[in-house]
């Protein structure tokens, strides 16, 4: 996707405004793709699974656990989702990562 968003941004690739778009908006997809996988990442390893209704089913039992990230506890679902957000965010443009 950061590589469609580039090529099509930067068509007119003479203009040094296009060019710099093109390049902002690289950069801000890979922001999305890393707070994607990151999130996807502490799915895989605290539930062992990844599909929708595995996880659905044991999420119950992970309510008042917490995770350690950069040397601080956070609440599993709480950073889980905040991480799936950072990804739709930064991969659709939204408010904090549009340009």
């Amino acid at each position: 996707m950061g590589l469609c968003s580039y090529l099509l941004i930067n068509f007119w690739f003479t203009r040094i405004q296009a060019n710099k778009a093109a390049i902002k908006a690289m950069i801000l997809n890979r922001i999305g793709d890393f707070g994607l996988v990151l999130g996807i990442l502490i799915i895989f390893v605290e539930f062992k699974a990844v599909d929708y209704a595995t996880v659905f089913a044991v999420v119950t039992v992970f309510t008042n656990k917490f995770f350690n990230f950069l040397n601080f506890d956070f609440d599993l679902i709480s950073i889980i989702c905040f991480f799936l957000f950072i990804g739709a965010v930064g991969k659709s443009a939204q408010l904090g990562l549009h340009t």
